[in-house]
């Protein structure tokens, strides 16, 4: 478990650190954005930024999905990339199929990967979340300043 341990942390610290990297820049961004329309109705506005959101988050795990993939390509339980991106992805999604399993030697990898999943999609639920919220608020205050009379 230990050796398990030491081959998934780098794996992991890449995956936490370009989560990072996608949740700072789309606060940065979104903020920017919502300042600059703030006070208006912009319901597309919304919209793009809500999928903005979303959309960066999926790729971002897309991407630590095909990390994850690469190294099991490097440590030789796969022939090629798609098997090992197939087997990521349902290792870090914690779809659990079982139809592809790796060696004994190298098994323990996939709930450690899927550990990391669940944290990372966590991760974007929580952003995701956060930029609905602020949606609904703006909107609300939007609202009641034109109920205002």
């Amino acid at each position: 478990m230990r050796v398990h341990l030491l081959v998934a942390a780098p794996v992991m610290l890449l995956c936490l650190i370009l989560q990072g990297v996608v949740v700072a820049i789309c606060l940065r961004r979104y903020a920017r954005y919502r300042k600059r329309w703030e006070g208006r109705e912009a319901l597309w506005m919304e919209i793009a930024l809500l999928m903005a959101v979303m959309l960066l988050t999926l790729v971002c795990n897309i991407v630590q999905i095909a990390i994850w993939a690469v190294l099991f390509l490097m440590l030789g339980e796969f022939q090629s990339f798609v098997p090992a991106l197939y087997h990521s992805s349902v290792n870090f999604a914690t779809l659990g199929y079982g139809d592809i399993v790796m060696s004994e030697r190298w098994r323990m990898l996939g709930p450690i990967e899927a550990a990391n999943g669940i944290l990372m999609f966590g991760m974007s639920t929580s952003l995701m979340t956060a930029a609905v919220l602020d949606v609904i608020k703006s909107n609300m205050a939007r609202l009641m300043d034109q109920a205002k009379p």
